[in-house]
């Protein structure tokens, strides 16, 4: 069954939205975007997310002591790396905690596919794939050309532009492991219950 990831959970109420639909990934933002949260609302929102569902902290270029820490305090349980982190940092991330780690990369541009097999090495446990560049972290809110998505053996999440009405498509064409959905379930600027409800429903139904 693939699975799925709300990202850029902003406020408590987003929390019991997720906590309701149960996806199997929750993602906090700390870099410097809209949806960045503060270390003590990540750690309330944690304590608060039902068991079963796995935070994942979005880093762009974090000094990695500062990300090994949120791991060792369990505020988050993995590292999704969105900027220029290379493979060694990645390396030292998995000897430094062991916690699984994703790195972002951007077929459309190119950004980081040639170090592809680097990652792998270092133990990368899943790469993103996603359209634009790492500053836009938690959500680009458009789609690419999935036809760049390389066919490695690594699994991947399906990110940039996803939402009800193209998610059973991006199944049937990609299969990737997860995917990752953002600005896909927002009103407003806003995370909004139906749509999370509705996308998790979809994806978890196949």
């Amino acid at each position: 069954m693939t699975k799925i990831k709300i990202c850029g959970l902003m406020h408590d109420c987003d929390v019991d939205f997720v906590n309701e639909a149960l996806p199997d990934y929750a993602g906090f933002v700390f870099a410097p975007t809209r949806r960045e949260i503060s270390v003590k609302d990540a750690r309330r929102f944690r304590e608060k997310l039902a068991v079963g569902i796995t935070a994942v902290g979005v880093f762009v270029d974090k000094e990695p002591e500062q990300v090994a820490w949120l791991l060792g305090e369990g505020i988050i349980q993995m590292a999704q790396l969105h900027g220029q982190e290379d493979a060694a940092y990645v390396e030292w991330l998995k000897i430094r905690t062991g916690c699984p780690v994703i790195k972002a990369l951007h077929p459309e541009r190119g950004t980081g596919m040639a170090l592809y097999g680097d990652y792998v090495k270092a133990g990368v446990d899943y790469f993103l794939f996603d359209s634009g560049g790492a500053a836009l972290a938690g959500g680009t809110g458009r789609t690419f050309d999935w036809e760049l998505v390389p066919q490695g053996n690594c699994p991947f999440f399906l990110a940039g532009g996803l939402h009800t009405g193209n998610i059973a498509e991006a199944l049937r064409r990609v299969s990737p492991y997860g995917v990752d959905i953002s600005s896909g379930v927002e009103t407003d600027g806003r995370k909004d219950r139906d749509k999370i409800l509705e996308i998790v429903r979809r994806v978890k139904n196949g």
